[in-house]
């Protein structure tokens, strides 16, 4: 039973109770405007709630003014749907259509569209959408617990990668199924639905520090996935290709920091400039397994600058 569903019976009880309290007409109708009115989020609550409410009082004066000109008949009725559905569509009001029509629809099994009748189903309406929206901004799950999980998986799911990029390097024939690289790419996935979602439970802007991080995070899977493809052009062991791996080895440690360490970039700007004194390759294979090396360094660097970028941001 999810969260929603235990608001959605509250909300209804809620609204029922209330309608009774203020002794408006068939209080029922109060508790299945609050079915409709209860949503995922709380900006997401309100938002829905204005505007089933600004579509039914739309749809009450065009269907009101409509019943009392041309009396009650199935075809004024379907006249009124035809008209009001363009109107609400023109206006973006098309969510509230159901909480309209679920209000003219009552004032026409009535068979009355006097003043009291609608004034009633207006109260109907703001006592059912209003308590909806009221459970929704008193309690929604607060996202923080699975925001960090899916942070955990990403950072575990790029520390076991960088390790087996560091292996690879050492031991050429070394092979690795890929696995922890749509692990990473699914977590990322679901962190930045939980961010959206995390961010519509706020009324007012809050810490974006989510959103960036995840967004960081996966830029930096492109890179990864682009490491990865050169390492698999690194067909022999050099010493070149150990120091390297090296560097991924402290990244793998590194990825978990909540802050830029600039611990490995130091470290990559000094093997580069290690790497331009060492003697030229001798043959064509060290030439191609040191040309790849040397564009896995490129791309490290690509990788470690939108760290340094980001995280940046996230630590203001």
């Amino acid at each position: 039973m999810g969260i929603r569903t235990v608001k959605t019976a509250i909300a209804t009880v809620a609204a029922v109770y209330l309608a009774m309290l203020l002794s408006l007409e068939y209080p029922m109708s109060a508790g299945l405007l609050a079915i409709l009115g209860v949503e995922s989020t709380i900006r997401k609550g309100i938002v829905t709630s204005l505007t089933r409410i600004g579509a039914s009082l739309m749809g009450l004066v065009i269907a009101t003014s409509m019943l009392m000109a041309f009396g009650f008949h199935l075809l004024v009725l379907a006249a009124f749907i035809l008209i009001a559905i363009p109107v609400l569509l023109r206006l973006r009001l098309q969510n509230g259509l159901a909480t309209c029509c679920v209000a003219v629809f009552h004032i026409f099994s009535i068979g009355e569209a006097s003043v009291p009748i609608v004034l009633n189903e207006i109260g109907l309406l703001l006592v059912g959408l209003g308590t909806a929206t009221v459970v929704n901004v008193v309690y929604m799950p607060d996202a923080e617990r699975k925001l960090i999980t899916e942070r955990e998986r990403v950072e575990n799911a790029f520390s076991d990668i960088f390790r087996h990029i560091a292996k690879q390097l050492r031991e050429v024939d070394y092979v690795w199924s890929g696995g922890e690289v749509l692990d990473a790419h699914e977590a990322i996935e679901r962190g930045k639905a939980e961010a959206v979602k995390a961010a519509e439970n706020r009324l007012f802007s809050g810490n974006p520090y989510w959103n960036t991080y995840f967004h960081m995070r996966g830029g930096q899977l492109e890179s990864i996935e682009d490491m990865i493809r050169l390492v698999a052009q690194v067909y022999s062991s050099l010493p070149h290709g150990h120091l390297v791996a090296e560097l991924f080895e402290a990244l793998s440690v590194d990825v978990k920091s909540m802050t830029y360490t600039g611990n490995v970039e130091k470290r990559l700007a000094a093997l580069e400039d290690e790497f331009k004194r060492m003697p030229l390759p001798q043959s064509r294979e060290e030439f191609e397994v040191r040309s790849a090396i040397l564009q896995l360094c490129r791309e490290l660097t690509y990788y470690l600058n939108i760290a340094k970028r980001e995280k940046k941001q996230l630590e203001v």
